[in-house]
């Protein structure tokens, strides 16, 4: 609205009549409720954008779209009754992703401009950017991404708007048929019979979408085209390959800028590469999706398993070990046969089915099962570091992050009703101290029931609403995400933030009504009669191996003395100090301190230069001084040299940097 417009102030309402209504009687305002509550009076029809203006121009500028009742809707909308009303800027996850969706459009309208006959798919915004699929007989090029960002420029500066127009289903067929576009034809093909079918125009080029998008294209400001990869229609492998391009927008360059310096230090701290070189794992082409863990990588491995172990322990936990390869009939009574199968493995014993397991708690359900249990022993907390396999796609396998097999740190907690929410914050509490050890931020999310789901409504709210009264006792803030639960049950999702800004989900608390009722299983109560215990599904580390990529990625390979494969290298100066040398390794060896001598003929340079790419905690030097002095000359990884120190005092220092895990 023009700044001209007449306000009627009252303490609560802001009321805003356009001056061409001023002579109009008898008109009925609506009432738009702001995200703060606040409430204003408009004529019906007024839109977004103007409301957006009628707060303050500032707002005016940045808002990208609006939220009308729940519903994403672009700022040309108009409202024609009492509503809630949000404003979406860049600041909103909403707001990126209708920044980058239509910045898809452009990257489609611009490949089409230059490259005639090429045939879309779908470009939807992901996170941190966009991509867009085509169909093209001409394969893309790094060079072409530059000319297709040029041609993308352009067409921002033309400020196309985005013009929203619906189509019946009839109109839509013909009209994507006559254009050639199959991919949108069988896009439409499959939309319910009473679907609204819209489009979106920039110009004189038309898409097939349900947008919203921004005002105009002229509101894109900064644009990277970033990589091309191939990918199957629909992610189905059966389907024809197409080609896709990445790419990522912000409404500023310094925020481009700073985003594409984080994409290379990520590539700098990519866990592959750095695998290959500190030695840690391995992906053989004998085994796609099955990691080789070398020695290096074993003993980071065991760490974290050794910490896993200690810290549950004190928190009344029992380690067991359950089978890989189990009974079909067990995996149809877990449900898994019907809702996971084409994520299974199989095998056949004495001409009966089995599966490899895909998860830990069906096996940890029949060691509770396998005894009689009282209400006096629960809470039962079982935990295990099961090897689980998975059939993931090949063109989804990445290093440790995405692997066929890996060990989740199952716990599976059985428990009384009346525990439920104290158990559920225990588990929170032992999330965040292991998450504090690595520096590892987190935020929270509560996942609730999905499509395919067992059990009925009443269970899953039931579910629901312990996981909420827990987050909530905790003090924990959390973001719901609508039907993203397990199909037994909601979950408590945790997203940890790594050194870099980037967040993996990792930690989950599952509570489950389902499986103790399919599994019948029970515990005596103090009335003698059989009870049903609720049970709890939660790792910490999710996957063992992912979690080692994580870490790597996290630490850039620096990992920490406690966890460092090794965590100090002797260097002699010449051969007369190697005698010396051996006795501060053999010294140090015996504090269980994980040492390595480096006696080759090296100039002392190199081996210097050479520890420090290989994230060596601690080098000690040792001449001449250092054995007259009884010392050792420390190179700190980070510091540089930091002097010479007795041994006693280094062994000492280092051994409290081990046990406190600094």
């Amino acid at each position: 609205m023009c700044s001209k417009f007449k306000e009627r102030r009252s303490v609560n309402t802001l009321t805003v009549i356009r001056p061409k209504h001023l002579k109009e009687r008898g008109t009925k305002m609506i009432t738009v409720t702001l995200k703060d509550g606040s409430k204003r009076s408009y004529e019906p029809g007024v839109t977004v954008a103007e409301v957006a203006k009628d707060i303050s121009h500032g707002l005016a500028r940045a808002a990208l779209a609006g939220k009308v009742d729940g519903k994403l809707v672009d700022l040309n909308y108009p409202i024609n009754k009492d509503a809630d009303l949000e404003i979406v800027t860049f600041n909103d996850e909403e707001g990126k992703e209708v920044y980058r969706h239509s910045t898809a459009h452009v990257l489609a309208q611009a490949v089409q401009r230059l490259y005639p006959g090429t045939k879309l798919a779908i470009g939807p915004a992901i996170k941190d950017g966009f991509y867009y699929d085509f169909d093209s007989s001409h394969k893309f090029t790094p060079e072409d991404l530059e000319k297709i960002e040029a041609e993308m420029y352009k067409i921002i500066k033309e400020d196309l708007p985005f013009e929203r127009f619906e189509l019946s289903r009839e109109e839509a067929l013909r009209k994507f048929k006559e254009a050639g576009e199959t991919y949108k034809l069988e896009l439409i093909e499959d939309l319910p019979e009473d679907a609204v079918i819209s489009c979106y125009k920039q110009g004189d080029w038309v898409d097939l979408c349900a947008g919203p998008h921004l005002p105009s294209t002229g509101k894109i400001k900064a644009v990277k085209l970033t990589s091309v990869a191939g990918a199957y229609w629909r992610g189905n492998e059966r389907n024809k390959m197409l080609q896709r391009i990445y790419g990522t927008s912000f409404p500023k360059k310094s925020l481009l800028d700073e985003h594409l310096e984080r994409l290379e230090e990520a590539k700098r701290r990519d866990h592959r590469k750095l695998g290959q070189e500190l030695d840690l794992f391995s992906i053989q082409e004998e085994g796609p999706g099955f990691p080789f863990f070398h020695p290096k990588g074993m003993i980071i491995r065991n760490e974290l398993e050794n910490f896993w172990r200690v810290e549950h322990k004190k928190r009344g936990y029992q380690e067991i070990r359950t089978p890989i390869i189990l009974n079909r009939s067990l995996w149809e009574k877990s449900g898994h046969w019907e809702h996971y199968k084409e994520n299974m493995y199989f095998t056949q014993i004495d001409e009966t089915d089995y599966a490899v397991k895909p998860m830990n708690c069906p096996g940890s359900i029949l060691v509770y099962k396998s005894k009689i249990h009282s209400y006096r022993e629960l809470p039962i907390r079982m935990g295990e570091l099961g090897l689980v396999h998975r059939h993931e796609l090949s063109g989804a396998l990445h290093g440790l992050m995405r692997v066929r097999c890996f060990t989740q740190d199952d716990a599976h907690i059985f428990m009384l009703p009346s525990q439920v929410t104290q158990e559920i914050m225990g588990v929170i509490d032992l999330f965040d101290y292991f998450y504090g050890v690595f520096n590892l931020p987190y935020h929270v999310e509560l996942s609730t029931k999905p499509e395919k789901a067992m059990g009925s409504d009443e269970i899953w709210e039931t579910a629901t609403n312990a996981l909420k009264d827990a987050l909530e006792k905790r003090g924990i803030e959390y973001k719901i995400n609508e039907g993203d639960g397990a199909f037994y049950g909601p979950k408590i999702d945790f997203h940890l933030e790594d050194s870099i800004g980037r967040t993996w989900q990792c930690g989950t608390i599952q509570l489950d009504f389902l499986m103790p009722e399919k599994f019948d299983l029970t515990y005596i109560g103090e009335d003698g009669q059989k009870h049903r215990p609720v049970m709890i599904h939660r790792v910490v580390f999710g996957s063992l191996e992912r979690f080692i990529g994580i870490l790597t990625e996290h630490y850039a390979g620096a990992f920490p003395t406690w966890l460092a494969p090794v965590q100090v290298r002797v260097i002699p100066i010449t051969d007369k100090h190697l005698d010396y040398a051996k006795e501060v390794v053999e010294r140090l060896e015996n504090k269980d301190i994980r040492v390595e001598l480096d006696a080759r003929n090296e100039k002392m340079n190199y081996k210097i230069r050479e520890g420090q790419n290989q994230r060596i905690p601690y080098m000690l030097i040792v001449g001449d001084k250092e054995i007259e002095q009884g010392s050792v000359s420390v190179r700190r990884r980070g510091e540089g040299d930091i002097g010479a120190v007795p041994v006693e005092e280094f062994e000492k220092t280092i051994i409290e940097e081990i046990i406190s895990k600094a």
